[in-house]
């Protein structure tokens, strides 16, 4: 089980994993409303490496970019939900629109993004490519979303 990091600790893991010659996977998000979609894309993201780290956007973060009313749940309870997930080595929040302060700092291996990257450009590309790393696309599994599922949850009568 992963747990909540300072920046700090997170660059002490990082350097742990590279003396150790492990590839460290690095991805970003929301992660408002978890469900079964985040745990697959997580699952795929750590198979392609030895430990996967979270950037969890703040709630500051998370309102700018997803607007009023969102995050639905508070950043430090959906960093311990994430956390707490078998494929998560540890998670660490952030309060800037783009995660390249944290590529940055970890210099990951591998990037990872979900599949809707694919068609629109992605923020740290350049970033990640800069500190040596390659960006891989992972496809949502079809149907799980947190938008959909909002959606669903305001038809309910």
């Amino acid at each position: 089980m992963g747990e909540l990091l300072s920046l700090e600790a997170a660059q002490a893991l990082r350097e742990t994993l590279r003396q150790q010659g492990k590839t460290l996977v690095f991805t970003n998000g929301h992660f408002d409303l978890l469900h079964a979609g985040h745990l697959d894309y997580l699952e795929k993201a750590r198979a392609l490496g030895d430990a996967l780290i979270v950037g969890l956007n703040g709630d500051a973060s998370t309102r700018r970019l997803k607007g009023e009313g969102r995050p639905l749940v508070p950043a430090g309870q959906r960093a311990r939900l994430l956390a707490a997930l078998a494929p998560v080595s540890a998670a660490i929040i952030f309060e800037a629109d783009t995660a390249d302060k944290l590529i940055l700092a970890l210099k990951p291996e591998i990037y990872v993004k979900g599949g809707d990257y694919a068609e629109k450009p992605l923020p740290e590309r350049a970033t990640v490519e800069d500190c040596g790393g390659r960006v891989e696309l992972i496809d949502y599994l079809p149907g799980h979303s947190t938008s959909g599922l909002i959606n669903r949850i305001r038809k309910l009568p």
